[in-house]
């Protein structure tokens, strides 16, 4: 029987300073762990504090680190901090990523570098330096997105570059398996946080709100059971990616 419980367990959560990334660390903080609050710039470094003081404040366990996870030497070293820091870790979540709506013809040759590092670089060095570093039993998390099961333009280079994450869940399953590491990617629907709205037009965001069949956006509040099911009870789930947006797309 593998342990299933969040108590006493050390979580990196990659961009885990505010929206999803920071209700994850409360929620996880709150059933007992350790969190690692990353974040990317000196813009995020208020929403990490805070979220590292509502923790403590709240009785728990936290620090923030800072690092540019599109760099793989601060990956590497925000693992070792954690490291140093708790003594070990046994899960990661990765949060980060970037959100751009443009048409495929007007796309530029540095939008398309930068999306691909912040989506999919980022996400395969995070998980790389995971399957090094987490303890035995460990558990991977990725978020990327429902558009991997759409038919849409405008999204080439955030779908795009978020695919790829479920083949490097696949094969870092397969790979990390013998060590009991899961690694599983969760796919949520157009979410209801400024990382959205920053992209759409009100007539985007009406559409977008009547396209779920149970109607609405996605709460992140209905996004971080399913990964706190995934490393905890739902650990013989790996090499999955699990579409969670309220019937928006499906495969």
């Amino acid at each position: 029987m593998k342990e299933r419980s969040l108590n006493g367990k050390v979580v990196l959560i990659g961009g885990g300073a505010k929206n999803l990334g920071g209700l994850i660390s409360r929620t996880f903080a709150a059933d007992g762990a350790k969190i690692a609050v990353h974040f990317n710039s000196l813009s995020t470094k208020e929403d990490a504090d805070k979220t590292v003081s509502d923790i403590e404040a709240a009785g728990g366990n936290a620090f923030a680190i800072r690092g540019d996870f599109t760099r793989v030497a601060e990956v590497v070293a925000a693992f070792a901090a954690v490291k140093k820091q708790y003594g070990g870790i046994d899960i990661a979540i990765n949060t980060v990523g970037k959100v751009l709506k443009k048409p495929f013809g007007e796309t530029t040759e540095a939008e398309y570098d930068s999306m691909a590092a912040i989506n999919s670089k980022a996400a395969y060095f995070f998980i790389q330096e995971a399957g090094k570093q987490l303890n035995d039993g460990g558990k991977i998390c990725t978020i990327v997105t429902s558009l991997l099961a759409a038919y849409t333009g405008f999204y080439s280079t955030y779908g795009g570059m978020k695919a790829p994450v479920e083949h490097f869940t696949r094969a870092a399953s397969k790979e990390f398996g013998g060590r009991g590491i899961s690694v599983t990617a969760v796919g949520p629907g157009p979410m209801d946080t400024p990382f959205f709205y920053g992209q759409e037009s009100p007539e985007a965001v009406a559409y977008h709100q009547s396209a779920s069949a149970l109607g609405g956006l996605t709460k992140i509040e209905d996004i971080v059971p399913l990964i706190k099911f995934l490393v905890t009870d739902g650990w013989w789930i790996t090499g999955q990616t699990i579409f969670a947006n309220g019937g928006y797309t499906t495969r």
